[in-house]
């Protein structure tokens, strides 16, 4: 079963006095399970972001000590910043990663909120997947008015806490707590130290968008001089001329003219929409999760945009930063780079360089690390601070420290060579398919993208990004070949003295054994993919690497071949007939199927050698 794991990214109020921050990440350290992952402090916001994973237990452990810590050693009262707060641990986010759901996550959350407001008497409002109501749901509008509007706030009925007393707690403020997705934190730089430039970006890009001008609104829109509000009778529409004789028909306007819901652009920022009169007219920016401000980082000696991404499988980074680079350049302005706040997860990471990679119609089917790397120098991760992969990607793919693939090439060889029965056939079955589909990648990525190949561009960049892809999975398969082989092993050592000792020691092995050919026959087939691949190179890739692919071909055939010999060699002793007579037609096939494909291969590699 899966290991649960939870992240934990608390918002502190304190960004300037390190002694506090340690105290409090110490608190964090000190329980049993816990993996620091970053501490991110900004002294202009004068807040802290702190990255952490564990179990469940321990997460909401050390969540609730941190806040403690918090509210000891952080006065509110006296707190300034940049950034918006409401309490000394502001939000308090627990963020699904592995083997748990998002309904397990929000009981963790509750249980939480519970017990720092019974505990602690801090107020505690639930937001996002934990919300108690919809209205509560968006951090910005939970967080309105900030700290200083929370004694007025917290008398009325609408904002009682959901957890902890209705009273105004001058030192600790109050916490929001709750499950969101993985909220990226990303800032981008400009070259200039205008507070107000970065600040005009920001209200384009995001969801919540800003008060609507007219008159001298180009290049900066801030600059306009007329501010528009609606007044009875006359409702105009942030986005064009259009005016209704009521908000609804404004309503109705945007939503059929310009598809935004505009009743609910105005909740967002706080206006009633059934009576919006008085208040300045809204248009909305062009992302949906996404929320940025603009600031001054005197430590940077520039202007900011920071922004968070709510859900980056629908706004990722590079969708907001090439929009960035848009606007900016109209209003004679340069992205310098851009900085990712504590860690990103990997798919977001990975998407970037495949799509700068096909902006720049390279082809993605290179190895992942290439891929990141690309993603990196694209979104100028280095500008203003060193950008570690291995440090910042959650759930980025690694073999443990131990795996076979983690050998030197001299020290694996040496390994095969001993006389343990592993790693064997088995693995150097997955290793021999794998440096199949590698040499086809590499001539697949010499040919494509160059002068004068357009025609074949698209056939050999999917052929390389498949060959990669296999490559990946047969080189998991060479430690997947000898655990397999291993977990039979520790079967057979279980104790048999009696006759229910007996019997699960049996019904282990036998699992064992399954597990032991399904491991195989996955390289076996995963290598007759790799030879198929070869034949699309072989016939359109570059003359001279010929060879490379009929090489290729060949090591992936002795993948097939290796693959089916260890599923046959393990059918002997696995006593479910049916599944041995499939699976020895299976192997059967796909032999004679892998045969004629490596014929074929070979064959128009030795015609072009004649």
């Amino acid at each position: 079963m899966q290991e649960q794991l939870i992240e934990c990214v608390p918002n502190f109020s304190e960004g300037r006095n390190p002694d506090v921050i340690k105290q409090i990440t110490d608190t964090i350290e000190s329980v049993d399970g816990i993996r620091l992952l970053d501490v991110d402090p900004g002294y202009e916001m004068n807040r802290t972001v702190v990255t952490f994973v564990g179990s469940p237990k321990a997460v909401k452990e050390a969540a609730f000590l941190a806040i403690k810590k918090a509210s000891e050693v952080i006065d509110m009262s006296k707190h300034a910043g940049s950034h918006p707060r409401m309490g000394a641990t502001d939000v308090c986010p627990f963020v699904p990663v592995a083997g748990i759901t998002v309904a397990e996550c929000v009981e963790y959350s509750k249980e939480l909120a519970e017990r720092v407001g019974e505990e602690l008497k801090i107020p505690i409002y639930l937001y996002e997947k934990s919300a108690s109501r919809p209205e509560r749901e968006n951090l910005a509008i939970v967080r309105q008015g900030e700290y200083e509007a929370l004694p007025d706030k917290l008398k009325k009925e609408e904002w009682k806490p959901d957890y902890g007393p209705a009273e105004f707690n001058a030192k600790a403020g109050a916490t929001v707590i709750g499950v969101r997705e993985f909220l990226i934190a990303y800032n981008i730089s400009l070259n200039t130290r205008e507070k107000l430039f970065a600040t005009d970006i920001a209200f384009e890009l995001r969801e919540k968008g800003r008060s609507a001008r007219k008159g001298n609104t180009k290049p900066f829109y801030f600059k306009g001089k007329t501010l528009l509000k609606y007044k009875e009778g006359e409702y105009p529409c942030g986005s064009c001329d259009f005016a209704g004789k009521t908000i609804q028909e404004t309503v109705e306007h945007c939503k059929a003219e310009h598809d935004y819901d505009l009743a609910g652009l105005l909740a967002l920022n706080g206006i009633n929409p059934d009576k919006p009169e008085g208040q300045s007219v809204k248009k909305p920016g062009k992302f949906i999760f996404c929320k940025a401000i603009g600031w001054l980082v005197p430590e940077y000696d520039r202007a900011q945009i920071s922004i968070n991404l709510t859900n980056y499988r629908v706004t990722s980074v590079y969708h907001v930063l090439e929009e960035t680079r848009k606007l900016a350049a109209e209003r004679g302005l340069v992205v310098t780079g851009s900085e990712i706040v504590g860690m990103v997860p990997y798919p977001a990471l990975l998407d970037a360089g495949i799509y700068y990679l096909k902006q720049q119609e390279r082809s993605a089917g290179i190895p992942i690390r290439d891929i990141l790397e690309t993603a990196v120098q694209s979104l100028g991760l280095n500008d203003v601070s060193k950008f570690d992969i291995d440090e910042r990607v959650l759930g980025l793919p690694k073999n443990a420290e131990d795996a076979l693939v983690e050998m030197k090439l001299t020290d694996f060889t040496d390994e095969v060579s001993r006389e343990s029965p592993a790693p064997g056939g088995g693995s150097i079955a997955a290793l021999s398919g794998a440096l199949g589909a590698s040499l086809s990648s590499m001539v697949a990525n010499l040919t494509a993208n160059k002068r004068g190949s357009e025609e074949v561009d698209d056939i050999l960049n999917e052929a390389a990004e498949k060959s990669q892809e296999i490559k990946n999975s047969l080189v998991k398969g060479i430690d997947d070949d000898t655990n397999a082989f291993n977990a039979y092993m520790d079967a057979r050592r279980l104790p048999a003295k009696t006759d229910e000792q007996k019997a699960e020691r049996e019904a282990a092995m036998q699992e064992g054994l399954k597990q032991a050919v399904s491991v195989p026959f996955n390289t076996a087939k995963l290598s007759y993919e790799a030879i198929k691949i070869a034949e699309t190179v072989a016939k359109k890739g570059n003359p001279n690497s010929i060879t490379d692919v009929g090489v290729g071909a060949q090591s992936a055939y002795g993948g097939v071949l290796g693959g089916i010999y260890n599923v046959l060699i393990n059918l002997k002793d696995i006593k479910d007939e049916e599944f041995n007579a499939k699976m020895r037609e299976d192997c059967a096939k796909l032999k004679a199927e892998a045969q004629a494909e490596l014929n074929k291969v070979l064959k128009f590699v030795e015609s072009k050698l004649s």
